[in-house]
């Protein structure tokens, strides 16, 4: 069974993916590097938030290219351009980052609920924080 085959129909027997673009860019990733011996639980949870939109599709792809071209066999690569992403950003796009690291990490993320980021990107982060529990089912509980 391949991952996109594992992953695609849990999160899709509970509506997580936003449309069918969602969905496609997320498979793409997914069928393209879920062979890596970088691919772990934590960089799929990072694939879904990433495959939300075009820019942050973008972004994902080259970073995993690159990791791709040097043959790395984790995402402490990917984890550092995270913290530099992260520090560039400002409102939601930082909690976005920040929760892209914490999947990484295999930490709990949570919003406090006093930050001053749009109706959207908590939407993104509560869609995301789901599909993270999906991902983590569909894989037996494993990180």
């Amino acid at each position: 069974m391949s991952k996109s085959e594992r992953y695609l129909p849990a999160l899709d027997e509970m509506g997580l993916f936003e449309d069918s673009g969602h969905r496609t860019r997320f498979k793409e990733l997914v069928d393209c590097y879920g062979e890596y011996p970088f691919f772990t639980s934590g960089l799929c949870k990072c694939m879904y938030l990433a495959a939300w939109d075009e820019e942050h599709f973008a972004v994902i792809l080259q970073i995993l290219s690159d990791l791709a071209i040097g043959k790395e066999r984790d995402t402490n690569e990917m984890r550092i351009q995270g913290d530099l992403l992260a520090d560039q950003q400002e409102g939601g796009d930082y909690y976005i980052y920040q929760l892209s690291n914490a999947f990484l990490d295999g930490r709990t993320f949570a919003l406090e609920g006093d930050e001053d980021i749009a109706e959207e990107y908590t939407y993104i982060i509560r869609q995301a924080l789901k599909a993270g529990k999906v991902i983590d089912q569909a894989d037996g509980g494993d990180r």
